[in-house]
């Protein structure tokens, strides 16, 4: 259980307490709602918070600096991604054979994001995957992008 005051999913803050009454037994329950930027945290540390629950670590949920970019960027383009002008956000389509190594794919991506706690956009059409990385707690690309787009590469070889 988790330690009062504190919700064991990102993004939820405690609420009121209640209790339900059964015939046979009494359970307290605890009742959350969605923590609103600006109630406690400001737009960085809700984004850190959320970063050292999930790696625990805050290396991996900060926005890439332009020497971190160009770090990874060209190993992602070489890869086929490509930098979304419009937003601060890699894209890339995938193609397999068939709509079951797409699904089995998506499938293993989702597997791997629920991990993460960082979720793609992402759209199926029969062999066709398109996915865009971004992190919209943190405002543009981060680290936890780049390592999905590294493990998307990994599990789409293997598909």
């Amino acid at each position: 259980m988790p330690a009062p005051g504190t919700c064991p999913t990102p993004g939820l803050r405690q609420g009121a307490r209640s209790t339900i009454v059964s015939s046979w037994h009494t359970h307290p329950v605890v009742v959350y709602e969605t923590a609103r930027r600006g109630d406690k945290n400001t737009e960085d540390e809700f984004c850190l918070e959320k970063a050292r629950k999930v790696a625990g670590k805050v290396a991996d949920a900060h926005r890439l600096t332009a020497e971190e970019r160009n770090q990874v960027i060209l190993d992602l383009k070489a890869a086929g991604w490509s930098e979304l002008q419009e937003r601060d956000a890699i894209y890339k389509e995938f193609s397999f054979k068939n709509f079951n190594q797409a699904f089995g794919f998506m499938s293993r991506v989702a597997l791997q994001a629920e991990k993460m706690n960082h979720h793609p956009e992402w759209f199926n059409v029969y062999n066709k995957v398109q996915i865009t990385l971004t992190s919209h707690d943190c405002g543009g690309l981060t680290k936890r992008d780049v390592k999905l787009a590294k493990f998307m590469e990994k599990a789409a070889a293997s598909v």
